[in-house]
């Protein structure tokens, strides 16, 4: 039998074999081999775009234009004296509430829906989700049709029921609520499946128990569901608030003969449209540069404000 000095002589001696010292090896380094592919992708397509952006807002850089001076700031300065600026955020900030918030709230309500015991459940979770499949392009045309001034079936509808026609692309207000619907309508059911996977991943016997402690369905709802949802709905939060700052495609193509104005007034154009417009129509990257870091910044401050209120709102 080995004493205890002859097992630690041996151990001592698997320890400087190259096969221990190689495994030993592996075991350190592997993880960071396997997460590096996405720090260099994010790196390449993600950091690199995002400091080279803000290196580009320091100049005065115009395309095919022989030299781009340096002007420090001024970018940001004009901007904030820039009243089309502040258009286009007020314009973001009215379609983001007026798509976020419902859409948040029908999203957990038809998740409550799709998890009882359906008849056909599985046609009907796949049901939800055909907006989110469909061509956004052909959504897009589609609601500018139902939307349309003269001849839409929104407008038919409420002559109907004795309300006049509202012109949903040159009000303000009519438009924002037109694009705000086609956000809703493609996103709705995907952020539902979402919670409703969050929602059947709740214990059933957390339920049981509170059902033989005599709470009634909202109660349950109300004191247990949505406190476990915390982590789904501060997720769907988030993401909500990061596409809805960032909407571009709705209005662009809302009605197509408005160009990248938002309108004639510029009455729906938003913070990336105006973007767009300067970048790709005007030529002027440094001031598109400055929209797009203000963007940024605009868009982390509201993501953390809405994490915040949601950590405390639900408990």
């Amino acid at each position: 039998m080995l004493t205890r000095s002859d097992r630690e002589r041996v151990a001592q001696t698997r320890s400087r074999s190259p096969r221990h010292r190689l495994s030993a090896l592996d075991a350190k380094v592997s993880p960071y081999l396997f997460v590096a592919p996405f720090f260099v992708l994010f790196g390449a397509v993600g950091l690199f775009p995002l400091l080279y952006t803000a290196y580009v807002s320091l100049f005065d850089w115009e395309l095919g234009a022989d030299e781009t001076p340096f002007v420090g700031l001024d970018n940001y300065r004009e901007l904030f004296g820039d009243g089309q600026f502040w258009n286009a955020l007020f314009n973001t900030f009215s379609i983001f509430l007026l798509s976020s918030v419902p859409q948040v709230i029908v999203a957990v309500v038809l998740a409550a829906l799709l998890a009882v015991n359906l008849r056909g459940r599985t046609a009907w979770r796949m049901g939800v989700l055909l907006p989110y499949v469909a061509s956004l392009v052909a959504l897009t045309i589609i609601f500018g049709n139902l939307f349309g001034p003269q001849f839409g079936l929104v407008n038919s509808v409420l002559t109907t029921v004795g309300i006049p026609p509202i012109d949903w692309q040159a009000n303000t207000f009519g438009s924002h609520v037109a694009i705000a619907s086609m956000v809703n309508w493609r996103w709705t059911g995907y952020n539902a499946l979402i919670v409703l996977a969050a929602m059947l991943a709740i214990p059933r016997e957390v339920h049981e128990a509170a059902v033989v402690d005599g709470a009634g369905p909202l109660r349950r709802f109300f004191s247990i569901t949505l406190p476990m949802l915390k982590p789904t709905l501060i997720f769907v939060i988030v993401t909500s608030t990061i596409g809805g700052l960032q909407i571009f495609t709705e209005p662009k193509l809302y009605d197509p003969s408005a160009g990248s104005g938002g309108g004639a007034e510029h009455q729906y154009q938003t913070v990336v449209l105006y973007l767009y417009q300067s970048a790709f129509q005007q030529l002027n990257l440094g001031y598109a540069a400055a929209i797009a870091w203000l963007l940024f910044l605009v868009v982390i401050a509201v993501a953390g404000l809405n994490f915040w209120l949601t950590r405390r709102a639900v408990r």
